[in-house]
């Protein structure tokens, strides 16, 4: 009795084969993903004054520009608002 043993090689991707290939691609794509944030979270030194995540470095920001961020965001009204100018 001679069984076909090797009809599952001899084919490629057969039966539910090709289900362990997508997650062969997936898990490859997976650890990728986190091999690059794993760098970019390293990669930021934990002096710098620059904002997680890029943007504006906080130090720049003039005390004009904190209030009026503050202001536009509803934090504050519009009479304390024009205090905190005038006091600058």
């Amino acid at each position: 009795m001679m069984h076909d043993w090797d009809r599952y090689w001899d084919h490629g991707l057969t039966g539910t084969g090709w289900l362990m290939g997508v997650l062969m691609i997936l898990l490859t794509v997976a650890v990728i993903v986190a091999i690059v944030f794993l760098v970019r979270g390293l990669r930021g030194s934990p002096a710098s004054d620059t904002p997680r995540g890029g943007g504006t470095p906080v130090a720049s920001k003039s005390p004009r520009d904190i209030v009026n961020r503050r202001y536009a965001a509803g934090e504050i009204d519009r009479e304390e608002y024009l205090q905190k100018l005038k006091d600058l």
